[in-house]
C-alpha cells in the first residue's frame, strides 16, 4: 500500500517536471511543476476515464496520463498568471 503511494507520487513528481519542459513559459519552477503533476495525475486519470481512453494499466500509461493532465493544469494555470 505505501509502496504504491510513494511509486504515485514519484510518477506524479515526474509528469510535472515533464509538463514543465514541455510548456514553455508555463512552468513555475521544479517544486510547483512537481505539485502540479501530482494533480494533473488525478486530473489525466479522470480525463481519460470519462473520454473512455486506456493507456495500460502499467506505469508508463499512467505517467502519460499525469503528463497530459499536468500540462492542461499548467495551461489552465497560465491563463490566470500574472505576465
Amino acid at each position: 500500500m505505501i509502496t504504491s503511494f510513494i511509486i504515485w507520487i514519484l510518477v506524479g513528481a515526474l509528469a510535472g517536471w515533464l509538463a514543465g519542459n514541455i510548456m514553455k513559459g508555463g512552468g513555475f519552477g521544479f517544486l510547483i511543476n512537481v505539485l502540479v503533476g501530482i494533480v494533473g495525475s488525478f486530473i489525466g486519470g479522470w480525463l481519460f476515464g470519462v473520454l473512455g481512453i486506456t493507456l495500460g494499466g502499467g506505469w508508463i500509461g499512467g505517467l502519460v496520463g499525469a503528463v497530459v493532465g499536468a500540462c492542461l493544469l499548467l495551461f489552465i494555470i497560465s491563463l490566470f498568471k500574472k505576465k
